[in-house]
């Protein structure tokens, strides 16, 4: 079997990817700070960003493609710690390329749709990139660098995922749900728009895009577009949660440290071309309340 090397194993994306990745691939996977198991894969504690611990990692798993999810993917952290953020979202991912193209196999990046500014949805690939924010900002400079680095690398854009949590990671909908099965209030903003997509969804994009040897730039996002209130409300009707506490407010309502953008929605038809299919958000959430 041949090897796939996933960064972020410990990760929402990067736990999804080993799951479905293991069934075809012999699968390495790194974690650092959260230790992890997941049966049929091969575990490896690796600080991504010391050089020499990457190219030993390389020497060691000898991959036949390599695909990164392992980022610092909050909008706030990122804002606060810009520095320690950059080396594992920029630089990490710039070695990671390198080490790619010394070894002449496929790369596969994921990055975001927060690399928008959310004025003139929904984005294809050809749009021209404007981050409101540090992570978004970070995620552009990694995708301009990769590819001038490695010009066979794939970005994929990936949208808000979600999802029920794994051994070390949670989605969006795990904070949701507790706050409202504790009977408290949950305010959703009504004018920030994503096109979301399950992490299951998320990493069958991806190992689609790798067997179908996609190159550039491509947009992995869900079929619809909906604001976080629309979603939340999805969420207290198929899981049946109380939904007295579920209020709508606005972005400029909750002070942040991070700039959010209103409407990312991914244009994703060029994947839906080569067969990429999301199902709705209300099918994804009734298979995950199973």
């Amino acid at each position: 079997m041949k090897k796939l090397l996933v960064t972020g194993a410990s990760g929402f994306l990067g736990w999804h990817l080993c799951q479905l990745a293991k069934q075809q691939w012999d699968v390495y996977s790194t974690y650092f700070f959260h230790q992890i198991e997941i049966s049929g894969v091969s575990l490896l504690k690796v600080d991504l960003r010391d050089f020499q611990a990457l190219k030993q990692l390389f020497q060691q798993v000898q991959p036949s493609a390599v695909m990164h999810t392992a980022a610092q993917s909050s909008p706030n952290y990122c804002q606060t710690h810009p520095e320690e953020s950059y080396e594992i979202n920029v630089m990490t991912s710039l070695n990671i390329a390198g080490l790619c193209a010394d070894y002449d196999i496929p790369y596969i990046f994921t990055s975001t749709d927060l690399v928008f500014n959310g004025l003139n949805p929904p984005y294809r690939e050809t749009d021209p990139v404007s981050p409101v924010n540090a992570y978004g900002e970070q995620k552009v400079r990694a995708e301009g660098e990769i590819l001038a680095r490695y010009p066979q690398a794939t970005i994929c854009r990936m949208p808000l995922m979600f999802g029920m949590a794994t051994p070390t990671a949670t989605s969006f909908m795990q904070p949701f749900m507790q706050t409202l099965k504790e009977g408290k209030e949950l305010a959703l903003f009504t004018d920030e728009f994503r096109t979301p997509a399950s992490g299951k969804t998320a990493a069958q994009g991806l190992l689609m895009v790798l067997e179908k040897q996609v190159q550039g730039i491509i947009h992995l996002g869900g079929k619809e577009r909906v604001s976080r209130y629309d979603f939340g409300r999805l969420l207290v009707e198929v899981f049946q949660l109380p939904e007295t506490g579920l209020k709508s407010c606005r972005q400029q309502d909750v002070k942040m440290a991070a700039p959010r953008p209103a409407d990312v929605s991914l244009d994703s038809y060029k994947a839906f071309g080569l067969g990429y299919q999301p199902l709705s958000i209300r099918e994804e959430l009734e298979i995950l309340q199973g």
